[in-house]
């Protein structure tokens, strides 16, 4: 089998006394969309932070493309990096600057592309994520929460990563919006090729585009599909998987899910 794309061995995380992560163990597979869930301290955002080297873990190793992004250091370091792409909540876009300025931080930062070249390649980028060609030159303030959204997407393919993080991607978006970013989403994975690491709570969005989801519970992960999750036994992931909302889901799930990049506004 193809070596996982992620592999995290042994992974701690303690702030003073109080243990967040204790011998956790993950691979994310090449190609997948991988939905991360858990409840209320489980270390959801901290996981995804020590992923892409902003956080240190207490113990353990994580490996990206098989190397372990802490025993690196400098240009090393962001080669790496490089090959990785973020959505943060809400977009987390820098509120002076307009969406073109935005998606071109990333390429003025890691590359030496002409100012033409990089002008066409946000073009591209906003294209790719649905939004209008006119949206390059508005400030984050001007969009709506949705096209905020989609902004920091495109922002995070700037520079053609093989993985994405999306940390609550849909979250604030109404029923319609959290449809279409979802559609979005699995586009671009299946046309690009990507790796999705997708924190969620967003139920609708594990059963339409998961392939696989990851459990932060009791201090470690358990990860399997959505269906292998109902039949644990935890009272936890009872309450979760085979609660009120997660049967709508699933039932609304069994659908295919269509494609399309419509705008949500």
């Amino acid at each position: 089998m193809e070596k996982p794309v992620i592999s995290i061995r042994g992974l701690g995380t303690r702030f003073g006394r109080n243990v967040i992560h204790d011998g956790l163990d993950l691979d994310v597979r090449r190609g997948e969309v991988l939905g991360v869930v858990g409840g209320s301290g489980t270390g959801k955002s901290v996981l995804l932070r020590q992923i892409i080297a902003l956080n240190r873990p207490s113990a353990g190793t994580i490996r990206l493309f098989g190397q372990d992004v802490h025993a690196l250091a400098g240009r090393a370091r962001d080669a790496l990096l490089t090959r990785t792409g973020v959505l943060f909540q809400d977009g987390a876009l820098f509120s002076s600057l307009t969406v073109a300025e935005n998606i071109m931080v990333p390429m003025r930062e890691h590359t030496e592309f002409a100012p033409r070249l990089m002008a066409e390649l946000t073009a591209l980028k906003i294209a790719m994520v649905g939004l209008p060609g006119h949206a390059g030159a508005l400030y984050p303030s001007e969009l709506s929460g949705g096209m905020r959204k989609r902004a920091g997407l495109a922002r995070a393919l700037a520079l053609d990563p093989e993985i994405v993080f999306l940390d609550e991607p849909t979250a604030g978006l109404d029923p319609i919006g959290a449809s279409n970013f979802d559609r979005l989403i699995r586009s671009l994975q299946q046309s690009l090729g990507l790796t999705v690491y997708m924190i969620t709570h967003d139920l609708d969005s594990l059963t339409a585009i998961c392939d696989r989801i990851a459990v932060l519970l009791h201090k470690k992960i358990r990860v399997g599909t959505f269906v292998e999750h109902r039949d644990d036994p935890d009272p936890w992931m009872q309450a979760y998987f085979r609660g009120p909302r997660a049967r709508a889901a699933m039932r609304a799930g069994e659908a295919e899910l269509p494609g399309g990049n419509l705008i949500d506004g």
